[in-house]
Parts: structure tokens; C-alpha cells; sequence
């Protein structure tokens, strides 16, 4: 019997390969750690019946055109904004993410960027390698502020949303959150309260973002959002770049209309090297690391590994984004 052809977009950790190989015929990306070619892409997808591919690859309607041969369309990511799912969706094939398994990994980066801002970490780092570190201690050297205490608003309370609430009340935080959806057990089981947006902006001492690329929160954050933001308050993002708006917060940062900011995904990335943002001071910046662990990027490579497997050998994925292809696929 035949084996299945497989493409994948990226060299990944072996035992996700390992199980790929084990059932396909599998051709990887050489190109280290960066994205493959458009037209590379264009012309591997052509013989390909299964595609692993990342956040950074665009699976839009040309793509699909091109590989007229896929049954399943495995996304190494939690979000799958890149792909054109309805097209998939039509078409028959099956597009399949890696949810919950980076969730407490991404709340743990997140967090980090938030005592980093607030404690001006960073900074402190700076100082000491450029070697400006002259004079010694002073009572307003760095200072910073507390994290212990403030208000916590989280705007998403979904997986890593509610990672963060754990983390949040081992210090004293209080929180708050708004999202489309009222989560009333998870207000019970924690102790938090749910809050209007603007209100969300207005009294939190930190803004904590975890939600979807969609056209509603394209630009959720801008220059509207945090005129309403306390002055003294911090906004973190480690959901996707294009949520806030990057202009806007480079104005809000410059102008102090908000203390400070921990971002680890920006509207283009690379971040562009003669971006404003990387001249100020009040920003803590990380290329997109929040989910760099060695066992969560492990995991998911296995996790998107088996998705792409699963439907090779004619079984429902662990993680379907469109689990309507299953109707279509019996027509």
C-alpha cells in the first residue's frame, strides 16, 4: 500500500517526525529556523495529501488551488488565523491546531513580562551591561511597582486567560475580566468579577490580552482604549500582534499615557529593526517565545504530528478546527 505524502514547513523535534515517518512519506523544509518560500510552498503542496505547517506560512486559496491532493492541513499553533478555513472547509480537507497544550507555558511568559515591566527588569539589565551602573544604591533608582495587591484585567478568558488567574491570585491580585462570553464558574471558582470592556480599562493596574485573531479584535487596543487606561498601568500581549495597534501604543508608551508594556507579538514580525518601539525604555519586548519551552514546543509538535497522522489513516483528528469537513468529506 501506498504511503501518503506529507510535506512539512519547518525542521521539528524527532519524536514528532518519528511518527510522521512511521505511516508517510515525508519531505521537510531545509531552511533552519526560517519560514519557507511562497513559491517553494506553492510547488511542494502540489504532490503533498498532508500539510504541517506554521503560524508564519499563509494557507490562502492559491495554496489550496496548488494542492489539490490534501486531505489535512495541521497547524502548529493554537491560532490558525494564517489558514483560509472556510476554503478548506469546502474543499473536503481537514485543518487541525494544537490547543490547551501551550497554555500554561504561554501564561507563564506573559506573567513574566508583567512583573518585568512593572519591576523595570529589563532595564535594570541594560544599565549593568552598558555599564552605567556608577552610582550605588539610591531610593529612586528603578523604581518601579508592586504587582502584590494591584488589579488584574484580563480581556479573553479562555485557556491561557484563565492560566493567568492562577497565577494572578498566588499575588494577592485582584481580577477582573471581560469577554464575549460570561464565564460564571470560573467567577465562583476564583473569586473574579466580570466587567464591561471600558471599564476593564479604566481600573486595572494591568490589561493582560488573550484572544483570537479575528475581525472584531483587530485592533481591539488603540488609541481610544488607552486614553482610557489609568497612567499608571501596564498593557501585556501575548495573544497576536495585530490586536493591538502599534502606532497607537507606540504614542501611548512615548507620551506616558500608560506606564509600561510587555509585548511578545507584534502586527509584522520579524518587528521591523528601525521600529520605534525598540528606542523606548518602558517596553519589554520577546520574539514571540511565549509557548519556547522544550517540553510544550515538543509536545506540540507531537500533538500536530498526530492530528496529521489521524487523518491520514481515515480517523477523526484529537483537534479538528472545522469538524463540519466530516459531513462534506462523506458526499
Amino acid at each position: 500500500m501506498t504511503k501518503p505524502n506529507v510535506y512539512v514547513t519547518r525542521q521539528l523535534f524527532k519524536p514528532a517526525i518519528n511518527i510522521i515517518e512511521k505511516h508517510c512519506t515525508v519531505e521537510i523544509f531545509d531552511g533552519e529556523d526560517n519560514p519557507i518560500p511562497r513559491t517553494l510552498l506553492l510547488e511542494k503542496v502540489k504532490d503533498a495529501n498532508g500539510l504541517l505547517c506554521l503560524l508564519t506560512d499563509k494557507i490562502d486559496k492559491k495554496v489550496l488551488d496548488a494542492g489539490k491532493k490534501l486531505r489535512v492541513i495541521s497547524n502548529y499553533a493554537v491560532g490558525f488565523n494564517n489558514i483560509d478555513v472556510n476554503e478548506a472547509t469546502k474543499r473536503g480537507i481537514y485543518v487541525t491546531n494544537t490547543p490547551g497544550i501551550l497554555t500554561e507555558t504561554t501564561a507563564d511568559c506573559a506573567f513574566a513580562l508583567l512583573m518585568a515591566s512593572a519591576r523595570r527588569i529589563t532595564e535594570g539589565d541594560r544599565n549593568i551591561r552598558t555599564k552605567k551602573w556608577v552610582h550605588a544604591w539610591g531610593p529612586k533608582m528603578f523604581i518601579g511597582a508592586d504587582v502584590h495587591g494591584k488589579t488584574l484585567g484580563i480581556i479573553g478568558l479562555g485557556r491561557i486567560g484563565t492560566a493567568m488567574t492562577q497565577r494572578a491570585k498566588g499575588f494577592d491580585m485582584k481580577v477582573i475580566y471581560y469577554d464575549p462570553y460570561r464565564r460564571e464558574d470560573l467567577e465562583k471558582g476564583w473569586g473574579i468579577g466580570y466587567t464591561p470592556l471600558d471599564e476593564l480599562l479604566a481600573t486595572s493596574d494591568f490589561v493582560s490580552v488573550h484572544v483570537p485573531l479575528t475581525e472584531e479584535t483587530h485592533h481591539l487596543i488603540s488609541k481610544e482604549q488607552f486614553s482610557k487606561m489609568k497612567r499608571t498601568a501596564y498593557l501585556i500581549n501575548t495573544s497576536r500582534g495585530p490586536v493591538i495597534d502599534e502606532k497607537a501604543l507606540y504614542e501611548a508608551l512615548k507620551n506616558r499615557t500608560i506606564a509600561g508594556a510587555g509585548i511578545d507579538v507584534f502586527e509584522n514580525e520579524p518587528l521591523d529593526r528601525n521600529s520605534p518601539l525598540i528606542e523606548l525604555d518602558n517596553i519589554v519586548m520577546t520574539p514571540h517565545i511565549a509557548s519556547a519551552s522544550i517540553e510544550t514546543r515538543t509536545a506540540m509538535a507531537v500533538m500536530a504530528a498526530t492530528n496529521l497522522v489521524s487523518v491520514l489513516l481515515g480517523k477523526e483528528p484529537p483537534n479538528t478546527v472545522n469538524p463540519e469537513v466530516k459531513a462534506i468529506r462523506k458526499k
